[in-house]
């Protein structure tokens, strides 16, 4: 149904490998040599620099995506179609295969993660062991997510450096954490993977019950797996908008041996200054890419995401909307997968030829305040209403820092501010309160 996620290659083609034991942090950037780091150990060789032109269509296959005929070519030539064909083609292998054709099988997997920010949360080996895993799956999606958004993003940002935390949570599983902090563009930019495990706690479990789920506890425990990506990206200028978002699967096992499983995710963008073009843009991307499984998803979604991103004691969206969804389990596991696969896709072309074209516009002092002042907003959602960061909190050994990667640097809070009539201001404001359909 849906296209492969597209891998990195053409000019560059990078990696940041670090060690397992502990937590272990570095710079990275796009001049940063690739390095092998699955299976043998780690060593660090250039590769390449090819003009390298593929791109991943929303839609799919080897198509070009349009957004890279628009302009981004040479910052985003890195994003080529096929990496899940790689998956597919393993699949396809029959059980009595020699041994050459298991180390194809596995130097396709290790050629795959040398592509990513740092290896895998899950060791090479247990991945390898389970190809065919739903968890294996996603957790090689969202590497591959994380690692194509970041090269995105540091390319557009003159090639500023990522710093790449990876971490570990001692009561299972771990994550990556890659942050751009203080660039020419982007005044701070957050891709967060993690991959956790254990036992889900009194108030997570309470949580997941107000959403009107069934669970059957043993001994009062519940065993989950969890993981997903998420980012939040804001630039500097109050013209070039925030952007946000999270795909994510989690699975729990009750107390009879029976799982449940679900996927949860969306995107959506956080305007300083509201752009028609722009969010006609965005909303077409997102459309675009929901309209490959189902036409009834985007509306829906869209409407969920206008109702979920609301700061209720303001009265005001915290920003244009998107997409978002949560507890999906129909129709079948493959099927959702796909669908948020190509939800992953579609992050890079409905994001970055915004800021590509509002990086550099004037702006003045006043305009940049009110930046602020809508970067409190966004705090104020995130801290109180966020569903996200609420669950992460609340979880045993969660990692407070990469839960809150995605407050702003700077932010800013004036009583009783009201901007005045009839001004671009307002007519954000406008929108915020009372949303637009922005494809029809």
């Amino acid at each position: 149904m849906a296209s492969s996620l597209g891998r990195l290659s053409g000019s560059r083609v990078w990696s940041a490998a670090l060690g397992r034991a502990g937590r272990r942090s570095r710079a990275w950037s796009p001049g940063l040599p690739a390095g092998r780091f699955c299976g043998a150990p780690f060593a660090a060789r250039g590769l390449g620099h090819g003009p390298g032109t593929g791109g991943a269509g929303i839609g799919g296959g080897a198509r070009r995506a349009p957004w890279l005929a628009a302009g981004l070519a040479a910052g985003l030539a890195g994003v080529a179609a096929a990496s899940f064909q790689h998956l597919a083609r393993a699949e396809m292998v029959p059980r009595t295969e020699g041994a050459s054709g298991m180390l194809e099988r596995a130097d396709e997997l290790a050629t795959r993660c040398s592509s990513f920010m740092a290896p895998p949360v899950t060791d090479l080996s247990e991945l390898r062991a389970r190809q065919g895993d739903m968890k294996t799956q996603m957790e090689l999606l969202i590497m591959e997510t994380q690692a194509q958004v970041c090269q995105a993003l540091a390319q557009l940002d003159r090639g500023a450096s990522f710093s790449v935390d990876r971490w570990e949570r001692k009561e299972g599983g771990g994550g990556i954490s890659c942050v751009l902090q203080d660039g020419q563009v982007f005044e701070k930019a957050g891709v967060s993977v993690s991959v956790v495990h254990g036992t889900l706690s009194e108030e997570a479990i309470k949580q997941m019950r107000n959403r009107g789920k069934v669970l059957k506890m043993k001994n009062g425990q519940l065993p989950f797996s969890a993981m997903g990506v998420s980012s939040v990206i804001h630039p500097k200028n109050p013209h070039a908008p925030t952007f946000h978002f999270n795909y994510r699967y989690f699975e729990i096992e009750e107390a009879d041996g029976n799982k449940q499983w679900w996927f949860g995710g969306g995107c959506d963008l956080t305007p300083t200054y509201l752009n028609q073009e722009d969010a006609v843009h965005f909303h077409k991307v997102l459309k675009d890419a929901c309209d490959q499984h189902d036409p009834s998803l985007y509306p829906k979604f869209k409407k969920w995401c206008d109702d979920y991103f609301v700061i209720k004691h303001r009265g005001e969206r915290r920003g244009i909307g998107g997409i978002f969804f949560d507890d999906l389990d129909s129709p079948s596991k493959e099927d959702v997968f796909h669908f948020v696969q190509s939800c992953a896709q579609a992050v890079i072309p409905s994001y970055i030829p915004l800021v590509k074209k509002h990086c550099n516009d004037p702006f003045t002092p006043q305009e940049k305040q009110w930046q602020q002042l809508r970067r409190g907003r966004y705090v104020e959602f995130n801290l109180l209403y966020d569903r996200g960061t609420k669950f992460g909190l609340y979880t045993p050994g969660s990692r407070v820092e990469s839960i809150l990667m995605s407050l702003p640097l700077t932010a800013r809070w004036e009583y009783m501010h009201a901007p005045s009539e009839n001004s671009k201001e307002a007519e954000l404001l406008e929108v915020l309160h009372h949303p637009k359909d922005w494809v029809h």
